[in-house]
């Protein structure tokens, strides 16, 4: 078996690392994966979104972290699945690294209950981050539409077309105020690193 890599030499930041641990997923080995993809360079901002779903038998856990360098976006993903060949549980952690030229977008979107009674400054319970970059496009086409209510000519389709790589839905009911602040000052910063 091969000596493990040395990653003591590198350092998250304290409130980072923390963040990891609060989230509760195997974060000794979360932290090593985000150590490894972050390397030499130091993390500006961040953000750890855990997460649980429930499928028809099983409970799953998955983790995301967004760190951002001097020069990139580090995505870390964790999830844990079965191994029916073995019967244990698994844990699959994968990083991508984006140079911050290559992101394209940073879109935030704010969920407002009752917005007849909006308090000014609060922008609601729930927000979804979605960053692209290109490597995931969504395509919605619809029916072009005519003016005239009697057309009856086929006018093809009309549609959008949206980067959509990682969305990350935070909820402040789900999560507390906290991870909601968290997700809008890390879109924030990712919104005026891009572009330079």
């Amino acid at each position: 078996m091969p000596a493990p890599a040395d990653l003591t030499a590198i350092d998250l930041p304290s409130d980072l690392t923390a963040a990891i641990e609060r989230a509760g997923y195997y974060p000794a080995l979360v932290a090593d994966v985000v150590k490894a993809a972050v390397g030499e360079e130091e993390v500006v901002s961040h953000l750890v979104h855990q997460e649980t779903t429930f499928d028809q038998e099983n409970i799953r856990r998955h983790i995301t972290v967004l760190a951002r360098t001097g020069t990139r976006l580090v995505i870390a993903h964790a999830d844990d699945h079965a191994d029916e060949a073995a019967s244990d549980q698994v844990a699959t952690a994968s990083t991508e690294c984006i140079p911050l030229s290559a992101v394209r977008g940073v879109m935030l979107t704010h969920v407002v209950a009752d917005p007849a009674r909006y308090v000014p400054g609060s922008l609601g319970r729930e927000v979804t981050l979605t960053i692209g970059w290109g490597t995931i496009s969504r395509v919605d086409l619809l029916p072009a539409q005519c003016a005239d209510p009697a057309c009856e000519a086929d006018h093809g389709y009309e549609g959008t077309i949206t980067s959509d790589d990682i969305a990350l839905r935070v909820s402040a009911d789900a999560e507390g105020r906290g991870a909601l602040d968290r997700a809008s000052a890390f879109a924030r910063d990712l919104s005026a690193s891009i572009g330079r």
